[in-house]
């Protein structure tokens, strides 16, 4: 049986974009363009999961969620916004919802953190907030990274790649699949962009520690996890 999604957002062009992609994976997909239609449809509990835009008219998306959550619906919500700060993050992810993903992004990320909520037992109230690989540790609450509870600063981008890269830990990730899901580029620019962040964010994640942890693949791309 096909798993189905609700999609509860306002601006129709991102709506009809997310609607396309996941029906084009499989799904089958319903939406809603405001809060009040998109919680009279996400209280029947049918739903495998529900991605909800913050910013609606007639109901926002966090009075959406308060309102799941009081009438005990546990179906997975991953919540989409413009609001991208931490506070806003971590107020999302603390009033119930499963996952947090800032606007503007990568249809690839969007379908990987649905896969990962669905196929969660018992993801309805799990709130992921912590990515491990071996010794390094990422929080995303506070996006704080550590290795062997050594702090380690990262830029945004680097951030992003490593996020990316944790996501994916264990898994061969390509050029490509990095282009879109960290740069949001649909298009290869040509440059070496993506060697030369991953050389500098393995240099801050390996330099100084017994056990490298970002593998190059020859010939495929770059793996976050142990050497073979």
């Amino acid at each position: 049986m096909s798993q189905k999604i609700l999609v509860v957002e306002d601006d129709p062009t991102t709506a009809d974009f997310i609607v396309k992609s996941l029906t084009g994976e499989g799904f089958v997909v319903d939406h809603a363009a405001d809060g009040r239609d998109g919680l009279f449809h996400a209280t029947d509990g049918s739903y495998d999961a529900i991605v909800l835009d913050r910013m609606l008219p007639g109901m926002d998306g966090m009075a959406v969620l308060a309102a799941l959550r009081a009438a005990k619906v546990a179906t997975p919500v991953i919540i989409l916004s413009n609001l991208g700060a931490v506070d806003a993050r971590v107020e999302g992810l603390t009033s119930g919802a499963n996952d947090y993903l800032v606007k503007p992004f990568a249809f690839s990320e969007l379908l990987a953190r649905l896969k990962l909520l669905i196929a969660k037992p018992g993801g309805g109230t799990q709130v992921e907030t912590m990515l491990v690989c071996e010794d390094l540790e990422m929080n995303l609450l506070n996006r704080r990274v550590t290795r062997a509870g050594q702090r380690i600063d990262l830029q945004p981008r680097e951030f992003r790649l490593l996020e990316y890269l944790l996501r994916h830990k264990e898994q061969v990730v390509t050029r490509t699949m990095m282009l879109e899901g960290v740069w949001e580029y649909h298009f290869d620019p040509g440059t070496n962009v993506v060697d030369v962040h991953v050389s500098r964010l393995r240099r801050k994640v390996d330099d100084g520690f017994g056990k490298p942890l970002v593998h190059t693949i020859r010939g495929a791309g770059y793996m976050l996890g142990k050497a073979d």
